[in-house]
C-alpha cells in the first residue's frame, strides 16, 4: 500500500507556513520583512493505518510586514509549491501531484492571506486567515510565538487540519480508515526585518 499521507500533511503546512509568517506581518508603514528560505522549515505529519507519516515542503515564499508593537496592522501572505511536497519516497511523492491529491497541474500553489493579528503576550500570537488549497478555502487560526535574536526573527507554531475540507485524497483515499483526516502543521520561519519585540 502506498503512503499518502504526505499530501494531507502538506496541506497542514501550508496553513502553518502561512500563519506563521502572519505571525510576523506589519503595517504598511513599518519596513516589510523577508523569509530566509534556508532557514525556515514547514513540515506536516499525519497518521496512515496508524502510523505517523511526516513531510515537508521544499518550495515556499511570504510577503510580510509585521511590526510586533502593532501586530493588528500586521498583513501576511503567504504562497506554497505544492509540487515542492515530500515524504523521502520517490513512488509517494509522484503519487500527491495527481488530481485525487494536490492536483498540481491545475493548483500549483496553496496559500495564506492573514485576516487579524492577535498579541497574547510573551511573544505569543494568534494568527487568522484564509488558507487556500486546491480551489478550496477555510478559515484557519494559528498559534505563533516569535523569539528574536542576532537581527532575525524566528516564528515557530503548529496546528490542525482537516485534509478532506480540501479535498485531499480523493476517492479510495477518503477512507478515514487508511488515512487519517486530521494533518498536524508545524513551522519554523525565520525573518529579517521584523521591529523588535
Amino acid at each position: 500500500m502506498k503512503t499518502l499521507s504526505a499530501p494531507l500533511i502538506s496541506l497542514a503546512v501550508l496553513a502553518a507556513a502561512g500563519l506563521v509568517a502572519a505571525s510576523g506581518a506589519a503595517h504598511a508603514q513599518a519596513a516589510v520583512a523577508k523569509l530566509v528560505p534556508a532557514q525556515s522549515e514547514i513540515g506536516f505529519v499525519s497518521k496512515q493505518m496508524g502510523v505517523p507519516v511526516q513531510g515537508k515542503f521544499k518550495k515556499f515564499d511570504a510577503q510580510v510586514a509585521f511590526d510586533p508593537k502593532k501586530p493588528e496592522t500586521g498583513k501576511i501572505a503567504f504562497a506554497i509549491d505544492t509540487g515542492s511536497a515530500t515524504i523521502g519516497d520517490r513512488e509517494t511523492d509522484a503519487e500527491m501531484v495527481k488530481p485525487e491529491w494536490f492536483d498540481v497541474a491545475k493548483f500549483p500553489q496553496a496559500t495564506f492571506q492573514s485576516t487579524t493579528i492577535k498579541a497574547l503576550g510573551g511573544g505569543r500570537f494568534e494568527v487568522a486567515g484564509k488558507l487556500g488549497i486546491k480551489g478550496n478555502s477555510r478559515d484557519v487560526l494559528v498559534p505563533v510565538t516569535l523569539t528574536q535574536a542576532g537581527g532575525s526573527s524566528t516564528a515557530t507554531g503548529a496546528f490542525a487540519i482537516k485534509r478532506l475540507e480540501f479535498k485531499i485524497g480523493a476517492g479510495e483515499w477518503g477512507d478515514t480508515s487508511m488515512v487519517a483526516d486530521e494533518v498536524q502543521v508545524k513551522f519554523k520561519l525565520t525573518l529579517t526585518g521584523v521591529g523588535a519585540l
